[in-house]
């Protein structure tokens, strides 16, 4: 894609999350995005239909790079899985932010968070498949991503603070000791 291209969409989007931060996109106008990124309406519409139209093409292409880092390579522990997911996370932090604090129409945490919930079960239900049942493995996972989710949640409102690689350790931690090794270091 060329660069000019790529530099006005771009500023179409930066201007279009920030205005999200303060206000519903049903009250966000091409024409405020346009005045804002100082382009004008021909240009919006030769890359948008409208504003949800942006907001889709948003979604898709960060959920596109989550499912490019999830397969990046063949992911040997939770913590590397996390790693992956959460830079991903950081290099996105505004749109980031607003998903997990969003009165908008945008995607659901459940819905990002949608692509590990799917390879970790897959990866336990081929491991496990004589040794545990499918309910226990659902049990499993069902905990282990709403606790990874609180964390990452914890982490985005406390605006980015803790190193990635921390917060991945911590999530592989919790998620293979629990509680009771993670905070009695038993």
């Amino acid at each position: 894609m060329d660069r000019r291209i790529k530099y006005t969409k771009k500023t179409i989007k930066d201007t279009f999350l920030n205005l999200l931060k303060e206000k519903e996109i049903s009250k966000i106008t091409v024409s405020e995005i346009c005045k804002l990124s100082d382009i004008n309406r021909a240009t919006f519409y030769r890359y948008y239909l409208d504003v949800y139209d942006l907001l889709e093409q948003i979604e898709q292409d960060f959920m596109l790079e989550l499912a490019d880092a999830t397969e990046k390579e063949k992911k040997t522990s939770v913590s590397i899985f996390t790693y992956d997911i959460l830079e991903v996370f950081s290099n996105n932090k505004e749109l980031v932010k607003l998903i997990f604090n969003s009165k908008n129409s945008i995607s659901s945490v459940d819905n990002i968070l949608e692509i590990a919930y799917d390879k970790c079960l897959q990866k336990w239900k081929n491991d496990l498949k004589d040794n545990i049942t499918l309910e226990e493995i659902e049990f499993a996972c069902v905990f282990m991503f709403n606790g990874a989710l609180g964390i990452v949640n914890y982490w985005i409102k406390n605006n980015f603070e803790q190193n990635i690689e921390s917060i991945a350790k911590k999530v592989e931690e919790l998620c293979y000791y629990g509680t009771n090794k993670f905070i009695y270091k038993k």
